[in-house]
């Protein structure tokens, strides 16, 4: 029974699929946050390179990788395929469990995927310094790090619970030369704003992305870049799902549901788009593709289908997307990385058209699961890829029921090493399973922008 299955570094991928070719339908276009009106070039030309902002709305099937970010990737792509016989005999499941490991990058997780190609492209384009938020610490790891290798500054606002939960991630991202700031900060208005409201919050990705966009708007060599959400940060990461569909194909197989973990939506789009692409296309019509999401903050299982900012000032464009509201601020659940109130605007359309489908859990069941995952292949995944686990625990314990030897491919997105508190605080009883309430919602909801 083969249980790894690698690929050559000549088989790294040396094009990005983009999904928005295979769309029945385009995407609802980003507004301009004053005016209302679509977005152009132009508007997005002061925090982004020009090479980013064609990818955002190319419509074409496939777009190159650079060889200088294919050079870079072969630090750490393509990366392994496992099947998970171990976990499959624990579980006496009839299913066979397949997981793409991407705890393996310098950052350990799979935002190195997009952090080097950004780097790359703002390199290129004279940019000297960029700005960025993070969540749970591993987009501003993985940016440090492409930021380094590309010989750019790097300014992180990461969220305050995170920035305390997770120390050992801002030493890192030190480590690499980047600068770390607990968010909200006194360093930028939006930020200044945000801590005379609450001088007690456990701060969000969208008052974080306020501040990283506001601090590069402000700043003439300065650039913002986001690791999650944009169609150009998805495209990026289908790597991931390119390279699983071959390794899968050497062992002749194919999957019958896709899982993986949102937030945002970065790691869920790269395991599962070149695979929604052959569902859409009547490929494989029949793939399932799921994503997990923390029930602390369900986007797309309770938030509405609307424009929205994605950020808590109003300073980025308007997307349309699953929103819990850009002023929801989440309780300090220890999944950071999954803290934000939106979605992609692609997954989201393709959840809204029902091409893909979400569940939402608590977080003492996604440690338990991501327990029984150490304690039977090895790994101690990251709380955020924990999501993905036991949806694919509870989708082969459903095999078990039936009788059915399905194959389930799931993205182990990254490595828990620096979430040591969070299991500590799970051992200790101390996770609270927090829902958020339907009232709350409905709150935040009432506060969306009024679009003509």
């Amino acid at each position: 029974m083969q249980t790894k299955i690698l690929l050559d570094e000549e088989q790294i991928p040396k094009k990005w699929y983009n999904i928005q070719a295979d769309l029945a339908t385009p995407l609802d276009p980003p507004l301009h946050p004053q005016t209302k009106k679509p977005v152009v070039p132009a508007d997005l030309a002061p925090i982004f390179p020009m090479e980013l902002i064609k990818q955002e709305v190319s419509r074409d099937r496939y777009i190159d990788i650079p060889d200088e970010v294919r050079d870079i990737f072969r630090l750490f792509r393509p990366s392994p395929l496992f099947r998970a016989h171990r976990l499959e005999k624990f579980l006496k499941t009839p299913a066979k469990i397949y997981y793409k490991w991407e705890g393996g990058s310098p950052s350990g997780s799979h935002k190195t995927n997009t952090s080097v190609p950004q780097a790359y492209y703002n390199m290129k384009e004279g940019i000297e310094r960029i700005a960025t938020e993070t969540g749970a610490g591993q987009w501003g790891s993985a940016l440090s790090f492409a930021t380094k290798i590309f010989d750019l500054d790097c300014t992180v606002y990461m969220v305050r619970t995170s920035y305390e939960q997770k120390p050992y991630r801002k030493i890192m991202m030190q480590v690499y030369g980047a600068e770390c700031l607990s968010s909200p900060t006194t360093r930028t208005q939006s930020g200044r704003a945000m801590l005379e409201k609450d001088p007690d919050t456990p701060g969000s990705l969208g008052i974080a992305i306020s501040e990283a966009v506001e601090d590069a708007a402000t700043h003439d060599n300065t650039h913002y870049s986001l690791g999650s959400v944009l169609n150009h940060v998805c495209l990026h990461q289908t790597i991931i799902g390119l390279e699983a569909k071959e390794q899968l194909a050497m062992v002749e197989e194919y999957p019958d549901i896709v899982i993986g973990c949102v937030g945002g939506g970065s790691n869920f789009a790269g395991i599962s788009f070149p695979f929604a692409g052959d569902k859409i296309t009547g490929k494989h019509p029949d793939v399932r593709i799921l994503g997990a999401e923390p029930a602390a903050c369900p986007s797309l299982t309770k938030g509405l289908y609307a424009y929205d900012f994605g950020d808590v000032a109003g300073f980025t464009p308007l997307m349309k997307m699953f929103t819990l509201g850009h002023d929801f601020v989440p309780a300090a659940i220890h999944a950071g990385g999954l803290r934000y109130h939106g979605d992609s605007p692609i997954v989201s359309k393709l959840v809204h058209e029902k091409v893909m489908e979400a569940v939402a859990y608590h977080q003492n069941e996604v440690f338990l699961a991501a327990q029984t995952f150490a304690r039977t292949e090895g790994i101690i995944v990251a709380p955020e890829s924990a999501h993905a686990v036991k949806a694919a625990i509870d989708e082969a314990l459903i095999c078990k029921k039936t009788g059915e030897a399905k194959t389930i491919l799931f993205n182990n997105s990254g490595h828990g090493n620096f979430d040591m508190s969070s299991y500590d605080a799970f051992y200790q009883g101390k996770l609270v399973d927090y829902e958020y309430p339907a009232e709350l919602v409905k709150e935040a909801l009432a506060h969306l922008p009024a679009i003509p």
